[in-house]
């Protein structure tokens, strides 16, 4: 039995994500630009060692041009409907990186990737920014699930995904090479019809 009444299904038309979202006053999602690519790398260089234990790509952002492609890529990839790339900012200020990794349109499905300058964690900065781009992606795009996924030890966006609602999945075994090692991954997701905030 379906899980979905046919009745209740509408044609979908896949739509671009929004480039501006607020999330509070002060705190806004904005498209990455190459106008932040200055900002962007300082605030990379300044927290390269602590991104270091989680993110595998800092070797390939060595430079002001390795970030300039990386915007460039992030800005075509959005014109072809595959994802987006937002800088957070507080009070116009970048402190961190939050975006869609990739969109599935046929299914309706999307994956969130995000960091955040270590001297602005633990302030729910992240667990917000998440919130706004779920209820945009589930009221505004008309998308149905929402994916995170996290190394099994990194318990800082574990408990992003407990206080968003999500659902554990499973986990992936040696999901990524990290350097010089692989980590294993933990899926979490949630629904439309799941959402409670």
């Amino acid at each position: 039995m379906p899980r979905v009444s046919e009745k209740s299904v509408k044609s979908f038309k896949s739509e671009l994500p929004y480039p501006f979202l607020m999330v509070e006053e002060g705190l806004e999602l904005i498209q990455l630009n190459l106008d932040d690519n200055d900002e962007l790398f300082a605030l990379i260089e300044l927290n390269r060692t602590y991104l270091r234990e989680r993110l595998p790509w800092l070797d390939d952002i060595k430079t002001i041009l390795d970030q300039q492609k990386f915007i460039i890529t992030a800005l075509d990839e959005y014109r072809q409907g595959k994802g987006i790339s937002y800088s957070i900012k507080l009070n116009n200020k970048i402190i961190g990186n939050i975006g869609l990794n990739w969109i599935d349109y046929n299914n309706r499905s999307c994956g969130v990737g995000y960091w955040i300058s270590e001297n602005y964690m633990g302030n729910g900065i992240i667990t917000k920014s998440c919130k706004r781009i779920i209820n945009h992606c589930f009221i505004d795009l008309e998308l149905h699930r929402f994916v995170l996924e996290a190394a099994v030890d990194n318990f800082s966006s574990i408990s992003v995904a407990n206080r968003l609602g999500m659902r554990l999945e499973g986990s992936n075994i040696d999901r990524e090479w990290l350097y010089d090692h692989f980590v294993d991954s933990n899926i979490y997701a949630i629904t439309s019809n799941e959402l409670s905030f």
